[in-house]
């Protein structure tokens, strides 16, 4: 399997990336970034690009790959909605766009957010973003399309995010985070079943379009 991974040096990108590597079956991982992985292996090749809303120029890159893996995304806070709009719902479809017209077999899983407002209606600025971009994906012609909405996962194996509103929380929460996912394995996730899911959903499909936490947590923790 040939997998496209966008956003491999962000928390949930890093596990995504490691749970790759760790499976025999991955032949190759393609990271699409601003920045480098630096990843040691073989198999992972780096595209590297300071404009991710246009991939005229690298369409040879992007075709012959099995499964997707988006995992960009951004905090809103301090955003207004045209903003958060482009760096979300402009950025995820410019990608997808291309990728269904390269790769029209390819799965591809997209990194929503729990609470996302799939009406496009609600009060809540990024929920109806999430929501009007995971309508648009869903719309695509690819083989298939999995909008992931995980809430709090915990970073394992050194993974960390790149965003200080989250960084801080997160090393709050560090000491907590294992009893957390101990008592309520449905409501807490880990980068490492995050990233098993998303290879699970690739191979053999998933039982629902859009996997919430408990369906994250069963497609990522199944033999």
């Amino acid at each position: 399997m040939n997998v496209l991974l966008f956003g491999a040096t962000g928390m949930v990108g890093q596990g995504v990336l490691r749970e790759c590597l760790a499976a025999p079956d991955v032949a190759l991982v393609q990271t699409v970034g601003r920045t480098a992985t630096g990843a040691a292996s073989p198999r992972v090749r780096e595209l590297v690009r300071g404009d991710l809303f246009d991939y005229r120029d690298v369409e040879a890159r992007l075709s012959g790959f099995d499964a997707c893996f988006f995992c960009l995304g951004v905090s809103a806070a301090g955003k207004s909605e045209a903003e958060y709009s482009r760096l979300t719902h402009d950025l995820a479809l410019a990608a997808g766009r291309t990728l269904a017209r390269l790769n029209p077999g390819m799965t591809f899983v997209y990194v929503s957010g729990q609470g996302t407002d799939a009406s496009e209606r609600g009060r809540i600025m990024w929920a109806r973003v999430k929501g009007r971009t995971e309508n648009a994906l869903r719309a695509l012609p690819f083989r298939a399309v999995y909008l992931f909405r995980p809430g709090v996962i915990q970073p394992m194996h050194g993974a960390r995010s790149r965003t200080p509103l989250y960084r801080v929380p997160y090393m709050l929460l560090k000491p907590f985070l294992p009893l957390m996912r101990w008592l309520a394995p449905n409501r807490v996730l880990t980068t490492e079943v995050v990233g098993r899911a998303m290879l699970a959903a690739a191979r053999r499909g998933g039982p629902t379009m859009v996997a919430e936490i408990a369906d994250i947590n069963a497609l990522g923790t199944a033999g």
